[in-house]
């Protein structure tokens, strides 16, 4: 049984449960029950019936959503999975041999994989979440988030300090974070990985002209990527202040969902409007690699973050924070550019200035990335590790 909110192959935690369950049930016919509220782009979902039990089979149990914000959204989620789960089990259906989630979504987990803490994420972002620093019209927001997070850390307390409950990390940071904060000392890494028979370099450079004509890119332009929501934790203010010094007069596009009007009278004062298109998500995510010369991440805590891995595997110059898992495949200027600080604006500017100036070490960094991408990260390695440790907390729960 699988318990996940959404899947969808637009956010990096949900793409890499979508590919686990797609391999688990096609190579390893595992059957799974999934739990959830919205899914798209699922092979071979199945819908409102039975699975066959002679093989594998993904069969989606709809859980109803509540409209609202995202707190009340969530509250509501936690406490309906749960009901309609319990709902099915007095109706005699059958005991499933794991609950599995992604994160915090269900107090009857019996294996999580980690994708993000927040008792750290909210350690390195509640100096960006003070009421003071914005408008007055901003505060029901922070409000809003800052109660959030709360809750989330008060649920990582209850059910990440359980023994019985099976941790697995998505980065060797995400399981150090887990002992600091939880004294977890079990917890086992499985990265992510990435498919690079859709993300590589050849085809990345043979799409780059139409997704410049896609996004009304002049040939010329140097255009820097930036994908994630709540941009506040992704780094995107270091990223504008960047802007601001750059010697090359670069293009932004910030791909992801979140208020755009925190960021639109800084940028206005400053004339930069021009410089920042705000895009939403696409399932064509390539599109946007396509489109851009180098990719930025200077998250302020992200457990593993998959745009670097994607970006690295299409050969593209990546930029990114120490701060995030993802960070562990890059070798300082051998593959990769690290952001020590991600506050720390001027290194992020001078950083970009340098792969605008030097496109031939760019370009060495770049077949660099894409190279250890290839044979360093691996969608099939992963979801062996999963069944692997699917498997092991099996055992564990019926000792």
């Amino acid at each position: 049984m699988v318990v996940s909110p959404f899947l969808d192959r637009r956010h990096g935690t949900e793409l890499c449960v979508i590919e686990q369950i797609e391999r688990l049930s096609s190579a390893y016919r595992w059957q799974v029950h999934l739990f959830s509220q919205r899914v798209e782009d699922v092979k071979g979902l199945l819908i409102e019936q039975s699975g066959d039990g002679s093989r594998g089979f993904i069969q989606w149990h709809k859980i109803p959503s509540l409209p609202g914000p995202h707190l009340t959204s969530f509250i509501w989620w936690f406490l309906a999975n749960q009901l309609v789960r319990a709902t099915k089990r007095r109706k005699s259906w059958p005991r499933p041999d794991l609950i599995y989630s992604p994160g915090i979504n269900c107090f009857d987990a019996q294996a999580i994989i980690v994708h993000i803490v927040f008792h750290e994420f909210h350690e390195r972002s509640s100096s960006e979440l003070v009421f003071r620093k914005l408008p007055i019209t901003k505060w029901p927001l922070v409000l809003h988030r800052k109660l959030y997070y709360r809750l989330i850390m008060l649920l990582e307390r209850r059910i990440y300090t359980n023994p019985r409950v099976r941790l697995a990390a998505v980065s060797k940071r995400v399981a150090a974070q887990l002992e600091k904060h939880f004294g977890r000392t079990d917890v086992v890494v499985i990265p992510n990985g990435v498919d690079t028979d859709v993300f590589n370099a050849e085809v990345r450079l043979a799409r780059r002209p139409a997704s410049r004509h896609k996004f009304e890119l002049q040939d010329d332009a140097f255009v820097v990527l930036f994908i994630g929501n709540d941009w506040k934790a992704k780094g995107l203010d270091a990223l504008l202040r960047a802007l601001a010094i750059l010697a090359t007069p670069a293009t932004i596009l910030v791909v992801g969902r979140d208020d755009v009007g925190l960021y639109r009278p800084s940028l206005q004062e400053q004339g930069l409007e021009s410089r920042v298109r705000f895009l939403p998500p696409s399932s064509d995510v390539l599109s946007f690699y396509a489109a851009c010369d180098c990719y930025v991440a200077p998250t302020l805590e992200d457990a593993f973050g998959l745009p670097i891995i994607e970006a690295m595997a299409c050969g593209l110059p990546v930029i990114a924070s120490v701060h995030a898992g993802a960070s562990e495949n890059i070798r300082d200027e051998e593959n990769g550019y690290l952001l020590k600080d991600p506050h720390d604006h001027i290194q992020l500017a001078a950083l970009i200035d340098k792969i605008a100036s030097d496109p031939c070490e760019a370009q060495v960094v770049s077949a660099a990335a894409a190279k250890h991408a290839k044979s360093a990260t691996d969608w099939s390695h992963n979801v062996s590790m999963t069944k692997d440790f699917l498997e092991a907390s099996v055992q564990v729960d019926r000792e």
